[in-house]
């Protein structure tokens, strides 16, 4: 199982902070799941508290975070 987390506003747009999902392929394969349409294009990926692109390769046990882009002054 992957444990997927939201965090911020992303929380709120899809209804959920944590999620358990069976293992897919990728990152992009896990995003392109319905639950997850409404994600920004520009939203910050991690997994396993690294950040990650959508071809990162995912394994059983994986956490993935989905967070909004920070600034910061």
């Amino acid at each position: 199982m992957i444990t997927v987390k939201c965090f911020a506003r992303y929380r709120a747009l899809l209804g959920f902070s944590d999620l358990s999902l069976p293992a897919p392929s990728t990152l992009g394969d896990l995003l392109a799941d319905p639950r997850f349409a409404a994600l920004p294009k520009d939203a910050l990926l991690a997994v396993n508290q690294s950040f990650a692109d959508r071809s990162t390769v995912l394994a059983d046990g994986d956490e993935v975070a989905l967070m909004p882009p920070v600034s910061g002054g």
